[in-house]
């Protein structure tokens, strides 16, 4: 069997690629690139095997190159994040043993600072594109370990969550029939390369569609869009996170650059947001700037995407839409049984997209899979007239107050329409009287007129039942985020009980 994103990169060569900080390439020149870093890589076997190669490489040609180089060679791709602290990246490559880590030249120094307790052989992304003799590649793919990503999901050490080929084939093709993909699109990057959403969604939907990938370094919001406004994208994708900092760009920006940027933002055929839930408040505005409604999925690392709203037809606020192509989802409850209409379960998922096992970890492969293959997520939702509404993670986001279940997320919701609200988390510290004490961190707007805690207590009380009204209210500068930008709640709690458990 051959490898089919190779067989379809052949079928159109001349076409561009990869535009990136190195430069502009065509599917001939990414055929080359990763062949000369399989033949390296390989050095006179026949195959890899399943061996890991972890790799320290920005966002750009070199990674893209890599990557292919990696499964070419039939190994498994484990890639570093660029962000990590020296801990983290030894955490990884202690737990992956790899074969062998590619650093790119410009980050090679971070890992001087990463004991680790194996020794293992570093290149540079130089001597790895160079290539060596050409080796014939394995036969066989689709069934064999594509990559390991590592996710900490709420609690615990991170876990390496292999996925295979045969995953990411049919994540994309249940993706790009979805989304309307073609070979005339030419999507922006400007997410990191260790997380599904990057690699998959955008850089592997691209390349298997034929499509350009122009990838930025790094996000900058004036860059983006600088990039949007040159008017040659079809498509976008980003975090909530990302589209805040944007709107923030656009507001703080001169009236021309507003009317170009908003002009050229409207003739995107797509933009997507994801891997958080993405406020009502951020989709409103992001609509009146560019007139795009953003178009909000469902996923995680383990799944891909498995809930999506609808590329035409009706995109229904803090909605995740239906099951995807090729994708079972149901909502079951605390016992496993299905749950009525209308009423909340967890989300369990199952098909062709979901991963293999955790890297080493069979123990906790078996309790992430309830029977039959169906895949355990831990986020809670409820389906409203055929839709999917995430409600949060069971562990962090379903709040037992008063006797109730409270979704935090519905709260947070409501808070972000108060004015001078920019963001703001809520979680439950343990409470003798109420079970959980609902609390939430605030983010205001910096201005005379930013609401004070009386003011957002007042607007509380006039919005949410009693057990819902934050009992700790505070007003803070920022909240704790990981690489992705996503809230880490944990860290959340404390700053409201620094001894609790979390």
């Amino acid at each position: 069997m051959t490898f089919p994103l190779v067989d379809r990169a052949r079928s159109w060569p001349e076409r561009l690629a990869v535009v990136g900080p190195e430069g502009v390439y065509s599917y001939a020149d990414l055929l080359d690139g990763s062949q000369n870093a399989a033949s390296r890589l390989l050095g006179g076997k026949d195959d890899l095997d399943g061996e890991r190669i972890c790799f320290l490489v920005p966002p750009g040609w070199d990674y893209v190159s890599t990557q292919w180089g990696i499964w070419r060679a039939g190994g498994i791709a484990v890639p570093l994040a660029v962000s990590h602290p020296p801990p983290e990246l030894a955490y990884v490559i202690d737990d992956t043993e790899p074969e062998l880590v590619v650093a790119h030249p410009s980050l090679a120094h971070r890992l001087d600072r990463v004991e680790t307790r194996v020794e293992v052989p570093v290149i540079s992304t130089t001597e790895l594109l160079d290539g060596g003799e050409r080796e014939s590649a394995p036969d066989r793919y689709l069934d064999r370990g594509a990559m390991i990503l590592y996710t900490s999901g709420t609690t615990g050490r991170p876990k390496g969550v292999v996925i295979t080929h045969e995953n990411i084939q049919a994540q994309v093709e249940s993706l790009t029939g979805a989304w309307g993909w073609s070979r005339d699109d030419h999507i922006l990057l400007s997410l990191p390369l260790h997380h599904v959403h990057g690699i998959v969604n955008v850089l592997t939907c691209a390349l298997w569609s034929g499509a350009c990938c122009q990838i930025l370094e790094r996000f900058d919001a004036r860059e983006v869009w600088h990039r949007i406004a040159q008017g040659d994208l079809t498509l976008y994708m980003a975090v909530p996170t990302v589209y805040r900092r944007l709107i923030r760009a656009w507001e703080e920006a001169t009236d021309s650059e507003r009317a170009h940027w908003s002009t050229s933002a409207r003739a995107l055929r797509l933009m997507v947001s994801g891997s958080a839930a993405l406020p009502v408040p951020t989709l409103e505005r992001w609509e009146e700037i560019t007139g795009q409604r953003l178009l909000e999925r469902y996923g995680m690392t383990e799944i891909g995407m498995a809930l999506s709203n609808p590329y035409s037809g009706e995109r229904r606020p803090g909605h995740v839409g239906r099951p995807l192509p090729g994708v079972e989802v149901r909502l079951v409850d605390e016992t496993g049984a299905p749950v009525p209409d209308g009423a909340s379960g967890e989300i369990q998922v199952r098909g062709p997209n979901v991963f293999r096992e955790y890297w080493r970890r069979p123990d906790e492969t078996e309790s992430a899979f309830a029977e039959n293959g169906w895949f355990r997520t831990g986020d809670q939702a409820v389906v409203e007239d055929g839709a999917y509404k995430i409600l949060g993670r069971r562990s962090v986001d379903i709040l037992k107050s008063g006797g109730e279940k409270v979704s935090a997320l519905e709260i947070e919701d409501m808070l972000r329409e108060c004015d001078g609200v920019v963001d703001c988390a809520v979680v439950g510290i343990p409470d003798s009287d109420w079970g959980e004490r609902v609390c939430a961190a605030v983010v205001t707007r910096k201005s005379a007129a930013s609401p004070t805690v009386e003011d957002l207590r007042s607007f509380a009380k006039a919005k949410l039942a009693p057990y819902k009204v934050p009992r700790t209210l505070l007003i803070v500068d920022d909240l704790p985020r990981n690489a992705m930008g996503k809230v880490t709640k944990p860290e959340v709690k404390k700053l409201f009980d620094p001894g609790a458990n979390v």
